[in-house]
């Protein structure tokens, strides 16, 4: 038996990177999927890829940042998959790189937007279809930047710390319903966003992609594969007693 057996869940962002490599993850471990993201022909071949490989996936085109489209879509991700057991919100953009008194009042807004106003959309509704049964979990994208500081990257700094702060109030105010709540902290993956960041933003600076690998004391950069288990493993019951954390799957990067 796998892992998700049975299960209905959910995954933003689900058309690329950590959220795609989560959604094959989460269909081998026998979940059935309800997958959204932006970029339609992605999320369908995704959907493609769980089918051809056995699974149960569907695809909805959701604006995370727009509530009356969450809503309507955690109603019809229950509708079809007969229940919510787990929901994974994984959507997010890195957003403009630049020292902090070079921002844009309008940068800032849209990193906050859809990094940490997403995620509480897609939580405050996925809470309100779990309550009623009892049971589920959520899992949310944060990020090593939610738990130190990255130079350059204080929007989306700001966005993950307060993602971990979401979880964690989440946690404490529905786990005696039965509902857990975790949030989700990778460094530096092999993802399409992690290189937009070193081929567009930087300018493809090898000497930034090597210096960003130093500072992994595992000496590489993770594999989506490797977050989209530890996702999977916080969605199970085999994490039944875990709520509330946020989970560093970061090579080391946070330790010293």
């Amino acid at each position: 038996m796998g892992l998700l057996d049975g299960k209905g869940v959910l995954i933003t962002g689900g058309a690329s990177g950590i959220g795609r490599a989560t959604a094959l993850e989460a269909a081998r471990e026998g979940a059935r999927l309800v997958l959204w993201d932006l970029n339609d022909e992605a999320g369908e071949a995704v959907c493609a890829e769980v089918s051809d490989a056995g699974g149960q996936a569907s695809y909805r085109h959701c604006d995370v940042t727009d509530e009356s489209a969450v809503e309507s879509g955690v109603a019809a991700a229950v509708e079809s998959l007969g229940g919510l057991d787990g929901a994974f919100n994984c959507a997010g953009i890195l957003g403009v790189v630049a020292l902090t008194p070079d921002v844009q009042a309008s940068d800032w807004r849209r990193i906050l937007e859809v990094d940490l106003t997403g995620v509480f959309l897609c939580t405050k509704h996925e809470l309100r279809a779990m309550v009623p049964r009892g049971n589920g979990a959520i899992l949310n994208m944060a990020s090593a930047a939610g738990l130190i500081g990255w130079p350059g990257a204080s929007g989306y700094v700001a966005a993950k710390h307060g993602v971990v702060g979401l979880t964690k109030a989440a946690a404490v105010e529905f786990a005696p319903q039965g509902i857990r709540v975790n949030a989700m902290c990778p460094s530096y993956t092999e993802t399409p966003m992690v290189s937009d960041l070193f081929e567009n933003l930087l300018g493809g600076d090898q000497a930034a992609v090597q210096a960003a690998v130093a500072n992994h004391p595992i000496g590489r950069f993770a594999q989506a594969g490797e977050i989209a288990a530890a996702c999977v493993w916080l969605l199970s019951e085999k994490a039944s007693f875990v709520t509330g954390t946020a989970m560093s799957v970061d090579g080391g990067y946070t330790a010293p």
